[in-house]
């Protein structure tokens, strides 16, 4: 299983530029998105990765497709996959790296951020 990340191809749409995007993907988290979005009727647009207030520890992160951005977004591009995130999830996802990871006990996105203190039992909140 690889763990090189993909960095977008510079259509970072609202001209902020590529080196200050706050979340990476990496190639196989790319690839199941897509295969994802294959699936849904009709085809989203792209994938909104944000925070969210909730959980034991204070944050949680969330996905979800959308049909365009918002107007506080930024979008970033990996390979043609547009991916969404507001102002303010930005804030929380610098140096951030989705992975999508395939065990025997599980599978599904894993989220890597160095900013974060700490975790809930369960590992499905943080605090920053």
């Amino acid at each position: 299983m690889s763990t090189a990340t993909v960095t977008p191809t510079a259509e970072v749409v609202t001209g902020v530029p590529a080196s200050t995007q706050p979340v990476t993907l990496t190639p196989n988290a790319i690839a199941k998105v897509k295969e994802i979005m294959a699936t849904q009727d009709p085809v989203p647009a792209g994938l909104r990765i944000g925070v969210v207030g909730g959980g034991c520890s204070g944050f949680q992160y969330s996905m979800s497709f959308e049909n365009q951005s918002g107007m506080m977004d930024k979008v970033y591009k990996f390979e043609d996959l547009k991916v969404f995130v507001d102002a303010t999830s930005a804030m929380y996802l610098q140096n951030c790296t989705v992975d999508y990871v395939e065990t025997l006990e599980a599978a599904g996105f894993k989220f890597e951020n160095a900013a974060v203190k700490s975790t809930c039992g369960c590992g499905s909140s943080f605090s920053v």
